[in-house]
């Protein structure tokens, strides 16, 4: 199901992205048109995908999915915490660090998805990818456990985005 799934639209994301700027274009939503700026989001990524050779070969939209409401409620959780550190901890007792993050992802797209996660959650942010691509170095605002972060990093993100782009 999931093979059949991934033939029929090889980037879903490119599919939903022109499928919503086509319906757009149209200044008017109604149902023909949202029928037609599907099928123009399942064919053109389709008839192009040849020309994609390094595209993720199983990617897992239901995982993608949860993973993108994990993602959406620790940007919430993070910004009550970043509003807290601003208002309580004065300049001088703030403890920023730089975290290397080792890399087991190797799929360019699933470590564009991590990197953008982490600068997307307040408090970190994604400065530099090693030139291999084995490791990604991320500023934190303020922790007094950086193995913490790093592990945090590894377990709740990258664990799931193997899963996803497996």
């Amino acid at each position: 199901m999931e093979r059949a799934f991934n033939w029929l639209m090889p980037h879903p994301l490119l599919t939903f992205i022109l499928a919503v700027v086509w319906v757009l274009l149209q200044n008017e939503v109604s149902a023909g048109m949202v029928v037609f700026g599907i099928l123009l989001g399942i064919i053109i990524p389709w008839g192009t995908s040849i020309w994609w050779p390094d595209r993720p070969k199983g990617f897992r939209m239901g995982k993608m999915v949860i993973y993108s409401f994990i993602v959406m409620w620790d940007i919430v959780v993070a910004n009550i915490q970043v509003a807290w550190i601003v208002l309580t901890v004065p300049n001088a007792k703030l403890k920023p660090t730089w975290i290397v993050v080792p890399l087991e992802l190797r799929q360019p797209e699933a470590i564009t998805v991590l990197a953008g996660t982490i600068t997307l959650t307040p408090g970190t942010v994604s400065a530099d990818l090693s030139d291999e691509g084995h490791s990604l170095l991320v500023h934190v605002l303020h922790t007094d456990d950086p193995d913490g972060v790093l592990d945090e990093i590894k377990t709740r993100y990258e664990r799931r985005l193997m899963e996803i782009f497996s």
